[in-house]
């Protein structure tokens, strides 16, 4: 058994709600062992036999569209993968607050050419790093919540699907990968 956890993107957030309740059995009923889910936001961790973490995203994304009506993008990192973005954000030595580092997940890496182009919008002090399929975010004058380097803007900027967590998150789901 490898231990996952699956990240979904958008969920209790405007109209898109789903019960955690709801996703751990969804979960469960595919096949896996030890389902528990971490705050209001979407985030499973699990125990699998399956190998392949893109087949895992696909069969709970169609499974949450069969059983619940719900079109939405599932990621997932395996809890090694989970331990080596909690191990090696750039940033954490520079800030404590949660809310001013967070990770945006990316469905797959991104093309070298967007990551080269790829900007903070206006004047804002944001700093960045892409690492493969993760983008490390400090926000260094306040929280994400007023600006514009958002999920949104990473997605449409680096041409992929993506789901941003912030730190105490972060380290959340790599404790319970771990376990």
């Amino acid at each position: 058994m490898t231990r996952y956890v699956a990240l979904l993107r958008g969920v209790n957030v405007g109209t898109t709600r789903l019960a955690m309740a709801d996703l751990r059995r969804i979960v469960t009923d595919l096949g896996h062992e030890d389902v528990k889910t971490y705050l209001q936001s979407g985030n499973v961790a699990f125990d699998s036999t399956v190998r392949d973490a893109e087949k895992l995203a696909a069969g709970i994304a169609r499974a949450l569209t069969d059983e619940l009506a719900l079109t939405v993008p599932v990621l997932v990192r395996s809890g090694r993968e989970l331990a080596a973005i909690a191990g090696g954000n750039p940033y954490a030595d520079r800030d404590d607050d949660p809310t001013r580092l967070l990770v945006a997940f990316l469905a797959k890496a991104p093309k070298k050419s967007l990551v080269d182009a790829l900007a903070v919008p206006g004047a804002e002090n944001v700093s960045f790093t892409v690492t493969g399929r993760e983008v490390f975010l400090h926000y260094v004058d306040g929280g994400a919540g007023r600006s514009k380097f958002t999920n949104a803007y990473l997605e449409k900027k680096l041409g992929v699907a993506a789901t941003t967590r912030n730190w105490k998150s972060v380290r959340a789901l790599a404790e319970m990968a771990a376990s």
